[in-house]
C-alpha cells in the first residue's frame, strides 16, 4: 500500500491511498461469502454458490463495491497511522480509481488536530474570590434558615403585597371557558409575579370570600399568548412568622443548645464552602488562564458538529419538558439570531478547551485505570437517578466508553493544571491548591446536608471540564 498526505490547512489534511488489488482479496473473498448466503441459485445450497456463479448471475461490481466499502476503513486507519495523523470526525473518502485485478486509489479528506505549544503552569496565575465570611452573611445565612422554620398564620383583612392566599382561578376567552386556565385552592404568594400579569393588582386589597375579573394575556396552554377574562376568588389571607433567633430556635433548628452555638456553626459552615467554591474557580480559572495564552486555528467542521449538538440538545430537553421552543426564547430574552451566536461561541471554546486540555494529557502522560473510569460512572449514575451498571451497560452498547474516557481524563488534567498555577485570592494571599482539595469534602458535606447557603458548586465538579456529557447523552439514548 502505498500513501501520500497533504495539508489542506493547519486543521485539515488529505491522504491518498493506493492499494494493490491482491491485498485486496480478503475483502473480495468475504464479499462473496456474504452474497452467497443472500442468494439462493438452483443446484447449490445456501452459502454455497461459487464466485463464477455469483458473477454470472448478479455481476462482478456488487461484489467489487461490497468488499471497497468494508476494506476503505483498515486502509485508511494504516494511512492515518503511518502518518502520524491525528485525525478528529469522519473522513470524507472518495473513491479516485478502482481498476478490477489492479489498484484500488481514493482519498480522504479529514480534520486534524492543530500543531501548537503549551506555555509553561507555573507562570500562569489565577485569582480566586476571598472567603472572608461578614455578621451580615451569617446573619443572612440564618435568615434562610428561619424562612425554612416559618409558619402562616390567617388573618382577617385585606390582602397585602407579602401575603399568602387561598385562591380559585377561572379564565374565559371570547366568553367560552379555557379549560386548561382553571385552579382551585391555588396558594400563592401576593408580589412575586410568578402566575398572571395583573393577578397581584387584583389581589391587593381583595378580603376572603371576595371576587374579581381582571383581563389578562394567557402565559401557556392552548390559548397562550391570547387575551382572556380571568376571575380570581379568595377563600383565606395569610401572613409569614418567623421563628426569633433564641436559644429555643437553635434547638429546633440544628443540634445546639444556644444561638451562639448556631451562629458560630454558621460561620463555619459558610467558611467551608466558600474554600469549596474558591476550589471550583481555580480549576475554571486556570483553564481561562491558559486559553487565554493559546491562539490556535480551530478545525471548523469539528466546530459546526459541536455547536449543532448543543442545539440539538437543548432542543430535546425542551421538548421533554412540554414547552414550545419560541416561549423558551422569550423566556430567556433572545431572539433564534442571538441564541445560534451564543451557541456558536459556546461550541468554539469547547472544540478550543478539548484540544488544549487534550494536549496537556499527553504533555504530562496522564493517564486513568478501569477503577478510576467505574467510579467516574457511579458518579454519573448517582447524579442522573439510574443504577451503575444499567448506564455502564448504555455507554458500551452507545460506543461512548471512550468519550467518557476522555472526560475522566481531561478532569485530571484540569486538576493538574490548578495544582500547578500560582493561586491568589482577592487580598492578594498565597492559595494551596492541594489543602482546598483537602477541604473540599467537609464542604461538600455541608453544603449536601440541606441548609441554606449550600449553592455552591460541588467540589468535584468543573464548568470547564465539561465531565458528564457523554454519560447523560447515553441515559438520554436510553430513554
Amino acid at each position: 500500500m502505498k500513501t501520500d498526505v497533504e495539508e489542506l490547512s493547519p486543521t485539515r489534511v488529505k491522504l491518498s491511498v493506493e492499494v494493490p488489488f491482491d491485498e485486496l482479496k480478503p475483502s473480495i473473498d468475504k464479499a462473496y461469502r456474504e452474497v452467497a448466503r443472500q442468494i439462493n441459485v438452483p443446484g447449490f445450497r445456501p452459502g454455497r454458490v461459487p464466485p463464477p456463479v455469483i458473477d454470472r448471475r448478479i455481476g462482478r461490481g456488487p461484489v467489487l463495491e461490497q468488499a471497497v466499502n468494508e476494506a476503505i476503513p483498515g486502509f485508511y486507519g494504516k494511512a492515518v497511522e503511518e502518518h502520524e495523523v491525528f485525525a478528529l470526525g469522519r473522513p470524507e473518502v472518495e473513491i479516485t480509481r478502482l481498476n478490477d485485478g489492479e489498484e484500488l486509489s481514493f482519498t480522504a479528506e479529514v480534520d486534524v488536530r492543530p500543531k501548537f505549544e503549551l506555555p509553561a503552569l507555573d507562570e500562569l496565575t489565577v485569582t480566586v474570590d476571598d472567603t472572608t465570611v461578614t455578621p451580615d452573611d451569617v446573619e443572612e445565612y440564618l435568615g434562610s434558615l428561619r424562612e425554612r422554620f416559618a409558619s402562616l398564620k390567617g388573618v382577617q383583612r385585606p390582602v397585602a403585597s407579602g401575603d399568602y392566599v387561598s385562591i380559585d382561578l377561572s379564565a374565559a376567552a371570547g366568553g367560552e371557558p379555557v379549560e386548561d386556565a382553571q385552579a382551585s385552592g391555588l396558594s400563592y404568594e401576593v408580589g412575586s409575579g410568578s402566575l398572571l400579569d395583573g393577578l397581584d393588582d387584583a389581589l391587593t386589597g381583595m378580603s376572603a370570600g371576595e371576587s374579581k375579573t381582571f383581563s389578562t394575556e394567557l402565559a401557556g396552554g392552548a390559548h397562550a399568548g391570547e387575551r382572556a377574562d380571568v376571575t380570581v376568588t379568595v377563600h383565606s389571607v395569610k401572613v409569614k412568622e418567623l421563628p426569633d433567633l433564641d436559644d429555643a430556635f437553635a434547638q429546633l433548628a440544628s443540634e445546639f443548645d444556644t444561638i451562639g452555638e448556631l451562629r458560630a456553626d454558621a460561620r463555619r459552615r459558610l467558611e467551608q464552602m466558600r474554600r469549596a467554591q474558591q476550589a471550583v474557580q481555580a480549576r475554571d480559572r486556570a483553564v481561562q488562564a491558559l486559553l487565554g495564552k493559546i491562539d490556535i486555528p480551530l478545525p471548523e467542521r469539528v466546530v459546526t458538529e459541536e455547536a449543532e449538538g448543543i442545539r440539538r440538545s437543548m432542543h430535546e430537553q425542551i421538548q421533554r419538558v412540554g414547552a414550545d421552543w419560541g416561549s423558551y426564547l422569550q423566556a430567556i430574552g433572545k431572539s433564534e439570531e442571538e441564541f445560534k451566536a451564543e451557541v456558536d461561541s459556546q461550541a468554539r471554546r469547547s472544540v478550543k478547551t478539548g484540544l488544549v486540555l487534550d494536549a496537556l494529557v499527553r504533555q504530562e502522560d496522564i493517564r486513568i485505570d478501569e477503577a478510576e473510569l467505574s467510579y467516574f460512572v457511579a458518579q454519573q449514575a448517582e447524579r442522573m437517578g439510574v443504577a451503575p451498571e444499567r448506564l455502564a451497560r448504555q455507554l458500551a452498547e452507545s460506543g461512548q466508553v471512550s468519550s467518557v474516557a476522555a472526560e475522566v481524563l481531561r478532569g485530571k488534567a484540569i486538576a493538574l493544571l490548578a495544582g500547578r498555577v500560582k493561586i491568589r485570592d482577592e487580598s492578594g494571599n498565597e492559595i494551596d491548591y492541594t489543602a482546598l482539595t483537602r477541604q473540599a469534602g467537609e464542604a461538600g458535606e455541608a453544603a449536601g446536608a440541606g441548609e441554606p447557603g449550600g449553592d455552591g458548586e460541588p467540589a468535584g465538579g468543573s464548568e470547564a471540564s465539561g465531565t458528564g456529557d457523554a454519560a447523560e447523552t447515553a441515559g438520554a439514548a436510553e430513554e
